[in-house]
């Protein structure tokens, strides 16, 4: 089992481009499946058995997102035990995910993302001010916080005016940027080097103290924390995502297609972008029966 677990993991690093993060993950969901249910091979693995995970993650209360990503992990390990024959069958194939309820994303507004970017803007330390840089990249493209922090400097093409974007299973995108974002951009560069020694780091946010070089995901979500009630904005509402989120909504706000910012956000399938479509309708239906004037007579 456990040198199944470890060809798997260089499996999904390797060929699929998952990150270490997301490798190790995929590995913690097996082991819990495999320690809960006493596996000690993967022959052991059997549709009845992945079953009866399920039923033990429902009945100890596990959000049904949760058990839709462990039920994701064992199936992955199942194919590819399958592909590289080492099991007959397929024991998770007929496994049905459960049911998630579909929550409408969280976004920020047009005024609202002015308010935290001139937020930022105005403090005078460079902190803040590499801070806003981020959050103008981030909110004009659409960026995956992952995408944002671990960006080379050798990505934005000054020129050509756009950035090369590394994404999910190690696939690119070539991505557009407004010129408002470049200028922030080349405002930041100046004082870029104050926060790295090694004249050969490559990343556009390098860290002087981060071991992988760059900004972490975690200090920058921090940071946007500390930034959104002094923009009067409050922090339970904020996290990288929504920034990504609040980029999806303003686009289509202002009749982009949904195929464009599909391929801007990254997605593999059209069915994951359309998400944002519900938010412009809800809000239309709202706005409908808030101001229409039949809306105000009554039956």
């Amino acid at each position: 089992m456990r040198q199944a677990l470890s060809e798997f993991y260089n499996m999904i690093i390797a060929e699929k481009g998952a990150s270490v993060r997301t490798a190790d993950a995929y590995i913690h969901d097996i082991e819990d499946f495999s320690e809960t249910l006493k596996i000690n091979d993967y022959h052991q693995i059997t549709p009845q058995k992945i079953s009866d995970f399920m039923s033990y993650l429902s009945q100890q209360g596990f959000a049904p997102k949760t058990q839709a990503r462990k039920l994701s992990a064992i199936r992955e390990f199942c194919k590819f035990l399958f592909s590289e024959q080492l099991i007959s069958q397929n024991p998770a194939a007929d496994i049905d995910s459960p049911k998630q309820k579909k929550l409408l994303p969280k976004f920020l507004n047009e005024s609202e993302m002015d308010s935290l970017i001139d937020q930022a803007k105005s403090a005078q330390d460079i902190c803040h001010r590499r801070i806003a840089a981020m959050l103008i990249l981030m909110y004009h493209c659409g960026l995956r916080v992952s995408e944002l922090v671990a960006m080379p400097i050798n990505n934005i093409n000054f020129n050509k005016k756009q950035i090369t974007v590394l994404g999910k299973g190690a696939k690119e995108r070539l991505l557009p940027v407004s010129d408002y974002a470049l200028e922030e951009l080349e405002d930041y560069l100046t004082f870029r080097q104050c926060f790295f020694k090694d004249k050969s780091n490559k990343w556009l946010f390098p860290s002087l103290t981060a071991k992988e070089g760059h900004i972490t995901r975690d200090s920058f979500y921090k940071h946007l924390k500390e930034l959104a009630p002094q923009a009067g904005i409050s922090p339970s509402r904020i996290t990288p995502h929504v920034l990504r989120h609040s980029f999806a909504t303003q686009l289509l706000r202002h009749d982009a297609d949904l195929r464009s910012v599909q391929k801007m956000l990254g997605h593999e399938s059209i069915t994951t972008t359309e998400i944002y479509t519900h938010i412009i309708t809800d809000e239309l239906i709202e706005t409908v029966q808030k101001l229409h004037p039949l809306s105000r007579k009554k039956i």
